[in-house]
């Protein structure tokens, strides 16, 4: 009697436990069949190259706006040589006064800012010739 009794208890409690299991996780799972993954596949290499392509163009197009957005040292107004950082009212009339300039460098070279200045503002000025 005490044997069927754990029997029986056992029996329901297995019931409970696979009835919980069947509501808490879809029985039927889905497997997709060989084409189907291989497609799934194929599309998602095509989704990730066609990502990266426009993560490139997108990259050279904020270059491109990075390059235009430098201040040319020879023409630029003193208004917008004092815009960028480390440059005031002294360096951007030094600059204004060696001008021209072959090339951004020449703004060190020439002593017209100390090198620790050119380091910071070099990525954000540009010497264009004329």
């Amino acid at each position: 009697m005490k044997t069927s009794l754990t029997r029986s208890t056992l029996a329901v409690a297995a019931l409970l436990l696979s009835a919980s299991l069947a509501l808490a996780v879809d029985a039927t799972p889905l497997t997709p069949d060989a084409k189907g993954a291989a497609k799934a596949t194929v599309d998602s290499a095509k989704a990730t190259t066609a990502t990266a392509k426009s993560s490139a163009k997108s990259t050279t197009a904020k270059a491109k706006a990075a390059a235009d957005a430098r201040i040319d040292i020879n023409t630029a107004t003193e208004a917008e040589l004092k815009a960028v950082p480390e440059i005031g009212d002294t360096y951007a009339s030094k600059i204004i006064a060696g001008r021209p300039y072959a090339n951004k460098a020449q703004l060190k070279s020439r002593d017209v800012i100390p090198a620790p200045v050119y380091a910071k503002v070099k990525d954000l000025v540009v010497a264009r010739k004329k």
